[in-house]
């Protein structure tokens, strides 16, 4: 009999936690209403909407109208940038960004420059931190509406230095977006910032809930046609089950974050030291101390990251890449390549509520020989 599934790719998608089923189900019948409308159904569905955003805001100790729902986290994250560049429109047209953002920050940079405005990237040591003097720099000079920094790096597991970068940013008088998709329901996130997006299928709530933070005060204008729902800070009808299941799963994984990340943080020391220590022509990246608790990266020498992963998927390890040897890009991890490190035959390991000690153990068993095998493969022996 094989041994079941290992699943390794929660900075993907966290499995669905039993809360966020738990709570789908019971909104399914009950959060079916539009609950902008009058009737009786409408004002159940009305309640639930309400509470949900009560429960998420008080998770995040922000104001529940500082709060939106939107259709994912990439929406909300290009809501965010477009939306912050719009509100600031007077100040400048320049977005100050790291070059490790996830794509959806850079896609919408990209759309922000299109239509005429600018963006400058800050540049990252080979850990993936941000560099504080080169961003100080960039935002304080002439022009810059809105910075984007994301809170930890959703490749590597790099923490970046967000108390410092608001600092500079306010000193500079320029609004801070911090994308806080790793760190929300999972380790706290630092003040300062201005606006805020998160993902819920992260923290293992349903696929297809984003959240979008605008603190009060700040300059902040929709980027989208107008529509009256979620304040107007994002066009449509909410999944109202969806997001019940978000805000009722946030508040448990923030609950048990703490003792998760005390779980969770040695076994990643373990992926760090043993693979290191054996399997030959391997580089692990990102900051060995300061970095999110469950996510390691590592790049191999003389691998084809896509045979990599396959082989993997193969014995039964469902792991990620950011190598230029995958199926969904033909170039190397823009983060790997900011950071100047390996990127070939690159793999992510990601770690969740349900991952344990013996799965590790399998996962390190089996990697030098599946390494070792391919590199045969295509010819490369005697390392």
């Amino acid at each position: 009999m094989s041994a079941p599934p290992v699943y390794l790719d929660a900075a993907t998608a966290a499995p669905l936690h039993p809360v966020a089923r738990q709570a789908l189900l019971a909104a399914l019948d009950d959060g079916w209403a539009d609950p902008a409308r009058l009737y009786t159904q409408a004002r159940r569905a009305r309640q639930l909407l309400d509470a949900s955003r009560e429960a998420a805001a008080a998770t995040l100790r922000v104001r529940a109208d500082e709060l939106s729902f939107t259709p994912s986290g990439t929406t909300a994250a290009h809501s965010a940038v477009l939306g912050g560049l719009a509100g600031r429109r007077r100040a400048g047209g320049t977005l100050v960004h790291s070059a490790i953002e996830h794509s959806a920050v850079l896609h919408a940079a990209e759309w922000h420059v299109a239509a005429g405005g600018t963006a400058t990237s800050v540049p990252v040591d080979r850990l993936g931190r941000v560099d504080p003097a080169a961003w100080s720099a960039a935002v304080a000079a002439p022009g810059v509406a809105l910075a984007a920094l994301i809170g930890a790096s959703h490749e590597v597991g790099t923490v970046q230095p967000v108390a410092e970068a608001a600092a500079a940013c306010a000193a500079a008088g320029v609004p801070l977006y911090v994308d806080a998709a790793q760190l929300v329901g999972r380790a706290p996130v630092p003040g300062g910032w201005s606006v805020l997006t998160a993902s819920a299928h992260k923290w293992g709530g349903p696929p297809g809930v984003g959240l979008l933070v605008v603190r009060k005060g700040t300059r902040w204008e929709s980027p989208w046609p107008a529509d009256e729902r979620e304040s107007g800070r994002t066009p449509g009808v909410v999944n109202l089950p969806a997001v019940v299941a978000a805000a009722a799963s946030l508040r448990a994984a923030a609950a048990d974050a703490a003792a998760e990340a005390a779980r969770l943080a040695p076994l990643v020391d373990r992926i760090r030291a043993r693979v290191a220590a054996e399997v030959p022509d391997v580089e692990v990246v990102g900051d060995a101390v300061d970095r999110l608790p469950h996510l390691v990266t590592f790049s191999c020498l003389y691998v084809d990251g896509e045979a990599l992963l396959h082989a993997l998927d193969r014995r039964g390890f469902a792991v990620s890449s950011g190598s230029s040897c995958t199926s969904s890009t033909l170039r190397p991890s823009h983060v790997l390549e900011a950071m100047g490190v390996l990127s070939h035959g690159n793999v992510r390991v990601s770690l969740h509520r349900e991952t344990t000690g013996a799965d590790v153990e399998r996962f390190l068993t089996e990697l030098p020989g599946i390494v070792a095998e391919l590199r045969a493969e295509a010819g490369v022996v005697g390392l």
